[in-house]
This record gives C-alpha cells, structure tokens and sequence, in this order.
C-alpha cells in the first residue's frame, strides 16, 4: 500500500487518459494504494491543485483523447517572476512550492507522464530529493530513446495517413501537387510512416536535409509519366540542404522550443515555382493530437500504466517503463537523458528501397536525404 501522485506533462497526446485509469484501476484494486492525480502538470504541483483519484473517477475515459488532469511545459525549476512559476532556470519560490505541496501530502512516489523533456525533469525531481519518480514516456513523435514506441504515436500516423489518402483523391481530380506538413520537431517519425502507408511521393524529414531542386526533379518526372498528382509529406522540423532553399529561422518560445511551421508552405512554394505545377498545402497541425486512441494506443496505454504502478512496488523507483522486442520493461531514467530517438537505418532504407523499385532504380539523393514514392501509384 503507498500514496502515488500521477501527472501528464508537456503537450498532449491521445491515450494520457487510459494510462491514468491503468495506474488507478491496478494501484487500487491489486496495491490498496491511495492515488492522487496533479492538474496541468507541474502546475499543480507547485500551485497544490490535486485530486483524488479512484475507479469510479476514471470511469469512461479509455476511449478520450486528451488528459482529464490537464497538461502544462511548466516545472518546478522554473526562476520565478512574481508567481513562483516564471520563465528560465533557476530554483525560486515554484520549487519551494512544489516541496511543500509534495511533502504535505506524504507522497512515496510520483509517476510522471511525458515526453523527453518531461521526462528530464522528472529524473532531475528524483536524483535532487524532489520525490521518489517513476516516467512512462508519451509522445506522438515516438522519439523518446529506450523504447520501441510511445503511445499516441500510432494514433497520430492513422490520422496523418487518413489524411494523405483524403488528399490523393482531391489532388487527381485537379492534377496538383499537395504538400502536408505534419509533426516532427526533431525527428521523422510520423512522416516516415505516414508516407509509406499513404503512398507518398517524397517524404521529408529533419534527419536528412533536402535537396528542392532533387525533389521538384521528382514531381516533374512523375508529370512526364502522366502522374499528374503528388504527395509531399514534410514533418515541421524538416530542413534543406545549406545553399539549396532560403528558409526563416524558427522564433524560439519562453521554454526554449522553436516555433516550427511553415515549412510545408515553403516548400510548396518553391516546388511551384520551380515546376509550374498547380501546388498546394495542408497543415495538419494539431489535429495529430486530439481525439480517440487507436485500439493499439489504448493497449499500449494501459500496458505502460499497469506497469508504471507495478514499478512503485518493485524497486523500479527512478526508471521509465518501456517497450522492447514486444515485452513491457524498464529502463533507469538516466539512460533516457541526452539524445532523441531517430528514424531507424534500416526503415529509411526499406523507404528509399520501395523507391527505386517502383520508380528510377536510383535514389532521390546520393545521401538519402528524401524517401519517395513508396506506393507510388495511389
């Protein structure tokens, strides 16, 4: 029996809400735990916005999108400006704070849902003495390392693809070309999947700069063909090669993050200048996020959270619950920090490989900067 805090942090994502009623209806029911849940993150840590959390609270949210606790980027680290919370780094009044609220209610551990920045300061709160931490790593990027995958990640890609199949039919019946921009601040995740299952044309991604006049010689040559439509998938972090394609620089937000979008307009609008093609864009934005999990997202939802708990009572105090060759572990959170997790070699291969097969028997860039036409007659 323990008293466990739980938090979602950063930005949302489908599934938040049936790894809660994991952690709750295993903590409860097996443990005889007393569970609490914070609101928005840190917030409610520092501002001692909580409430009780049993199984008839969580009652009816497997299916829901979003996190009935609500979500916040903010921490307790965070140099006050008159409110304890504030911007930049720096321990002020919001540590203060979140000590006080974490040891009045005599919590033995705190399972922090998150992404990778979360998940930093999750692992900062447990070596300083914060509070005992366990992580389960959520993201639609999929690009927490340690693990195979992180929920929300398949829900995003199913609607990424929906998307792109929606376009293929509106871009035929007007021969145009339509580059959607979806999300991948660092990594290429959902645009590498997305494209392969909705039959891309090029997919771009922020792992390997591109080339504009490489990828406008592909949508010309399909034209030639008599494919007078294209897909042209490039995840919001996507970059060109130095020299190839002016691009602004993001601005950067009071957490440090770039403000990233834009790119899929100015690649649309370089790719019609440079072909004539009738082109256009679409922003799937933040349309990725919200709605109902995927029946994959919600197992691996209530994997991760039967898990996270399990953890508390099992020396896994410090570690993240995790995904590997199919089997839900752990691993300790300080092998999480420091680096992102990458579109694997070999999946970029097989794209650039569907590629050639179907297309020129010659990749798009001698570096495989783009991965294209992997179902290239949709």
């Amino acid at each position: 029996m323990a008293r466990v805090g739980v938090l979602t942090s950063g930005g949302d994502c489908p599934g938040l809400n049936a790894v809660i009623r994991a952690v709750v209806r295993r903590g409860e029911r097996h443990w005889g735990d007393s569970l609490v849940g914070f609101h928005d993150g840190w917030e409610g840590v520092i501002g001692g916005r909580w409430q009780d959390l049993d199984v008839e609270a969580m009652r009816g949210y497997l299916s829901r999108g979003g996190t009935m606790l609500g979500t916040s980027r903010v921490h307790p680290w965070m140099a006050d400006d008159g409110d304890g919370i504030g911007h930049g780094e720096g321990e002020g009044s919001g540590l203060k704070r979140a000590r006080a609220t974490l040891d009045d209610l005599a919590l033995d551990a705190l399972i922090v849902i998150g992404g990778e920045g979360s998940l930093a300061t999750a692992y900062r709160a447990h070596v300083e003495g914060l509070v005992p931490v366990v992580g389960v790593p959520k993201t639609i990027d999929n690009d927490v390392p340690c693990t195979e995958q992180t929920f929300g990640f398949d829900t995003a890609v199913s609607i990424a693809t929906d998307a792109i199949d929606r376009l293929h039919t509106t871009a035929e019946s007007h021969d145009r070309v339509m580059v959607v921009e979806v999300m991948g601040r660092h990594v290429g995740h959902i645009a590498t999947w997305a494209g392969m299952a909705g039959g891309a044309t090029v997919t771009l991604v922020p792992e390997h700069p591109f080339d504009i006049d490489r990828v406008a010689d592909i949508v010309r040559a399909r034209h030639e063909r008599g494919r007078y439509a294209s897909i042209v998938v490039v995840a919001e972090g996507a970059r060109p090669m130095p020299g190839t394609m002016e691009v602004a620089e993001p601005e950067v937000d009071r957490f440090g993050h770039r403000r990233l979008g834009g790119i899929g307009q100015a690649v649309a609008d370089e790719l019609e200048h440079r072909t004539g093609f009738d082109t256009r864009v679409t922003v799937l934005g933040h349309v990725q996020r919200g709605g109902t999990p995927t029946a994959l997202d919600r197992v691996l939802s209530s994997r991760y959270g039967v898990a996270a708990i399990d953890a508390v009572h099992d020396d896994g105090l410090g570690d993240m619950v995790a995904l590997q060759a199919g089997v839900i572990t752990r691993v300790p959170l300080a092998e999480v920090m420091g680096h992102l997790k990458g579109v694997d070699d070999r999946l970029w291969d097989t794209a650039n490989a569907l590629f050639e097969a179907r297309l020129y028997g010659h990749p798009l860039a001698g570096d495989g900067s783009a991965s294209l036409d992997p179902g290239g007659d949709l």
